[in-house]
Order: C-alpha cells, then structure tokens, then sequence
C-alpha cells in the first residue's frame, strides 16, 4: 500500500503493509535510526516520536493512522542545532549508556511544550520512559532547569 507520511518535514511516498509499526517505517524505511526499538508493546519509551505535537510511542502506532499527520522524530527535532532540552541533558550529563535518550528526549520536549513549568509530580505522570541506567534524577534536574526551577 503507497502511503504519504511528512517526517521532519519532507513528504516521503512508500509502499509499506499498513499494519507496520511507525517505528520501523522509520528505522528501515527511511533510515531514521535515532527512534529505537526497546520493548516492542509501549512500555519503555524509547520509540518515542512527536505525531502533530504529542509524544506517542511508535513501536504500537500502525503506520497507516499517521497519513497526513507531522512526525517529528530526534532528527528533526534538533535539525536547526540542539534544542535546549538537548542542551540540558549535556549540561546536567543525564545520558549514561543514552539509549533511551532519544525517546526521554522528545517525550520531555513534548511535555515543555504544553507545561514549560512542570512539578516533578506532572514529569512523573507525563513522562512514562524507562531509562534502566536509573538517570532520572538527572532528568530531573535537567527539566527543572528547564523550567527556571533550578
């Protein structure tokens, strides 16, 4: 099935099965490797991109529910230069092995977005990611940074 998907704002035409997760139309598709496969049912994060705005999990997201709608993935999200959520991170060195970084990254960008002063508790609640190196309390810092709480 040909499909038009935007990401990082070119419009690519494909021919994929309409049941293939976003995330791999992402990696094998399009070679977009900074969306990572962790868990496969939603769970840890690390596939998370930004769909009109939100941060959802790409790894359940079938690909044929996403035609006409913006996916931004890490790449596009620093396209212009680091963003300053990216910024953060290497200031308060949140990334240990990083490989839930990407995922973590784009779900707090997306939380900034629609409360730029977040509690611990609503980053707690919004941000769902599993970093298994246990890098949340840098997280925290880096978010509080964020919010001019630091």
């Amino acid at each position: 099935m040909a499909i038009d998907l935007k990401v990082n704002g070119q419009v690519h035409t494909l021919d994929v099965e309409p049941d293939t997760p976003l995330l791999w139309v992402l990696r094998d598709e399009l070679g977009l490797t900074g969306t990572k496969f962790g868990c496969g049912v939603a769970a840890c994060g690390a596939c998370t991109v930004h769909l009109d705005g939100e941060a959802v999990r790409s790894c359940v997201t079938p690909v044929s529910t996403v035609a006409g709608k913006e996916i931004v993935t890490i790449e596009g999200l620093g396209a212009g230069g680091l963003t300053d959520v990216q910024k953060a991170w290497i200031t308060h060195q949140v990334p240990q092995c990083g490989y839930c970084q990407s995922g973590m990254v784009m779900a707090v960008a997306a939380l900034l977005k629609t409360n730029p002063h977040p509690s611990d508790a609503d980053l707690q609640a919004a941000v769902t990611n599993i970093c298994r190196c246990g890098s949340y309390p840098r997280i925290r810092a880096a978010v509080r940074e964020l919010a001019g709480k630091a």
